[in-house]
């Protein structure tokens, strides 16, 4: 699979497949209680957070999103397949969490628990693989999708590189102070209310046109705690941008650095 997003029909057709693991990002109360994908592993959202470094919202460090993969059962060769049931928010924090840590065969499933329910079984029983060891790398350079606080500050101030910043909140917390110069793009907006999943490809790609955010510019992506612009993360992926930042810190840093907001 090259696509960063795979169908819910192509995770039913390949669930007997080896390699082919769901990977389920629901508290594990929720994976345990309401039921999920059959032969699904629960790697639960606060796993892939930094739980030490009281930085919310950064990433956990290699060696621990490592730890926690091999906890799972997962490797590298297999083909992870992460969802959640809120229209794949979280889950595709755990494939911007996956890449960033060189792990890349990995996708969001274009739908959600509710929406593989429509057609699809579900399972109670928990799913327990035998540990394995697995490597992580930090993804450094021009490679990683990650940039700080310091190399905001410089992206805010370089005009010739026509960065165009996207705040993934909503219209209230955007109006509340946003980065100067940011336009907004709810999260939200690139899901189909229907299926649960992204917006057909025209569709979405005319919403981000109408705000100035085309593949010929550099894009950073905020939120509050870098979960929200992981979605429109893999949304623009999805339709083949390549030149896509994400502040890690995001406003939370930024306000802690005493950063510089503007009002609306």
């Amino acid at each position: 699979m090259t696509e960063i997003t795979v169908p819910i029909e192509w995770l039913a057709d390949h669930l007997d497949d080896p390699g082919v693991r769901p990977v389920d990002v629901r508290d594990a109360w929720e994976y345990d209680a309401l039921g999920h994908v059959p032969g699904a592993v629960n790697v639960p959202f606060e796993d892939f957070r930094d739980a030490e470094g009281g930085d919310v919202g950064h990433l956990p460090g290699a060696e621990a999103f490592a730890e926690r993969l091999g906890a799972a059962g997962l490797s590298r060769d297999d083909v992870l397949v992460a969802y959640d049931d809120t229209n794949g928010v979280f889950a595709a924090r755990f494939l911007v969490t996956a890449l960033v840590y060189g792990v890349e065969n990995v996708h969001l499933l274009d739908g959600d628990l509710s929406a593989w329910k429509r057609d699809y079984p579900i399972e109670s029983d928990p799913v327990s693989l035998e540990e394995t060891t697995i490597e992580a790398r930090r993804v450094e350079g021009a490679d990683s999708p990650i940039v700080g606080y310091d190399e905001v500050i410089e992206l805010l101030e370089d005009r010739e590189r026509d960065v165009i910043f996207v705040d993934t909140r909503d219209a209230d917390e955007y109006a509340a102070g946003h980065l100067p110069g940011a336009v907004r793009f709810d999260w939200t907006e690139a899901v189909d209310p229907e299926t649960r999943g992204l917006r057909a490809k025209d569709d979405l790609r005319e919403r981000f046109e109408e705000r100035g955010i085309t593949p010929d510019r550099p894009v950073v992506l905020y939120c509050n705690t870098a979960r929200r612009l992981s979605h429109t993360y893999v949304a623009l992926r999805w339709l083949g941008f390549e030149d896509v930042h994400i502040y890690e810190g995001s406003l939370t840093e930024w306000r802690e650095r005493e950063g510089e907001l503007v009002e609306s």
